[in-house]
């Protein structure tokens, strides 16, 4: 969540009736990210290290939708153990895939394939990648589905 700058954007796109559970490793951004809470009624800033989530699973419950923007290389893992405590089946997730934090010595590419590749393994349906350039270079933001429902075949006449 860092300091709560795009926590406070999802924070509008929810709007007042939503909740928004924003971790926070760092307690220096948790304490920017605290105070940004502060204006916003539907931000709970929670200072936790997101690979635990079971040292905060008392505080959230279950979420539509997890945004996933870690800059750490087993962010998918991460991603992955909060979904299974906290995403609803059904539910969507954003994962943004910073290439340089996983693995420098391969082209941009062949991370975002690996990520998307341990998604699927761990019950994600990616929907659409994009790269963020040329606004940041070797990013890529992923969005998709979580232990989507099977389609159910139409009765043939």
């Amino acid at each position: 969540a860092a300091s709560g700058t795009t926590v406070s954007h999802v924070s509008d796109i929810v709007g007042p009736n939503g909740v928004v559970y924003a971790v926070e490793f760092s307690h220096r951004s948790g304490r920017d990210l605290v105070n940004m809470a502060k204006k916003r009624t539907n931000v709970i800033p929670i200072i936790e290290d997101a690979r635990h989530p079971a040292k905060y699973r008392m505080l959230v419950g279950m979420v539509d939708v997890i945004f996933s923007d870690v800059a750490q290389p087993d962010q998918a893992r991460i991603l992955a153990l909060n979904a299974s405590y906290f995403l609803k089946a059904g539910g969507h997730f954003v994962i943004s895939i910073k290439a340089n934090c996983i693995d420098s010595t391969v082209p941009a590419e062949a991370v975002f394939a690996s990520e998307v590749k341990k998604l699927q393994q761990d019950q994600f349906k990616p929907m659409e990648q994009v790269t963020l350039e040329p606004f940041e270079r070797d990013h890529a933001c992923v969005v998709g589905g979580y232990r989507m429902p099977k389609k159910q075949k139409s009765a043939e006449k």
